[in-house]
Parts: C-alpha cells; structure tokens; sequence
C-alpha cells in the first residue's frame, strides 16, 4: 500500500470533491494516524493491522464513505439517518465534509468489529 496511490487519486479529481475528500483523508488520519494507506478495489483505503477499515470514492453526483463493513453503517442507525446509503457506503455531498465526530464514530465501529472493543 501507497498514500502515493491516494495522492493520485485525488490529483484526478476536480474541485470540490478533490478538497472534500482530501479533508477526510486527513481527518481518518488524525484519527487513526498508524494506518497505512493505499488503494482497494482501485479505490483509496485505510488498513489496520492487515485489514481495512476505511475508504472513500468519488462518483457523478455523490462521495462515498466506506467502512469495508456491510454492518458498521446500519449500527450508527441515527447518526447515519441524513444521509444516502447503501450497506456497505454512506453517501455525501460533494462539497459537504463528514463531520469529524461522524468519522470517528464510524472508525471505532469498524475497529472494534475488526479487533473486538479495545484497540
């Protein structure tokens, strides 16, 4: 894995979703800050200890938070309720961040399913 690969990505994107998606880059790792970053599934990801646990994409219309999990969003059931999803992604808009405290809240879920509660 490569944050180079990242920086790639988001080189390619036009404005505002290149600046969306770089502020939750940077907010996943203020958050999680020994993740190593790279590309899964051609899209930029977060691991933890050899598994992921975070990624995003840019599409048309939307950006795309995903957790690498189909049961962390629908386990955040009304701090998620806001926004589009699916169950494995959570929709945003794409000149709107997702707020730091959602991020962090949607990492612990993921961490503690992948690691059990205590990191």
């Amino acid at each position: 894995m490569s944050a180079q690969e990242i920086d790639e990505y988001l080189a390619a994107l036009d404005e505002p979703k290149r600046g969306t998606l770089a502020q939750l880059r940077a907010t996943i790792v203020s958050i999680v800050p020994d993740a190593e970053q790279g590309m899964s599934y051609r899209l930029p990801a977060f691991r933890l200890r050899g598994k992921t646990i975070a990624g995003f994409a840019a599409f048309t219309h939307h950006l795309s938070y995903l957790p690498h999990s189909g049961s962390v969003i629908a386990r955040l059931g009304e701090e998620t309720e806001v926004y589009a999803k699916t169950k494995g992604s959570l929709h945003f808009p794409v000149d709107t961040p997702l707020p730091e405290k959602l991020v962090k809240k949607l990492l612990d879920a993921r961490i503690a399913e992948a690691f059990g509660p205590s990191r």
